[in-house]
């Protein structure tokens, strides 16, 4: 699953320590999931939308990974 984390963290001036701490996760649960290495529950990834103001489908995009084969 691909997201925009980095891109809001960046916006919001935070650094992933800053983030983690407000979300009450550790900087490395954020850093994986900005390097899409851990997608995170539903309940993180609602909480995420929340904090930026933006829903989910902003900040994370569902990749099909069959959807790239040619399928007949």
């Amino acid at each position: 699953m691909k997201n925009r984390l980095k891109v809001f963290r960046a916006m919001h001036d935070l650094t992933q320590e800053n983030l983690a701490e407000k979300l009450g996760v550790t900087r490395q649960t954020i850093n994986a999931i900005e390097k899409q290495r851990y997608n995170p529950s539903l309940e993180l990834a609602f909480k995420l939308a929340d904090f930026f103001g933006v829903t989910i489908e902003e900040l994370f995009t569902y990749e099909n990974p069959g959807s790239s084969q040619n399928q007949n």
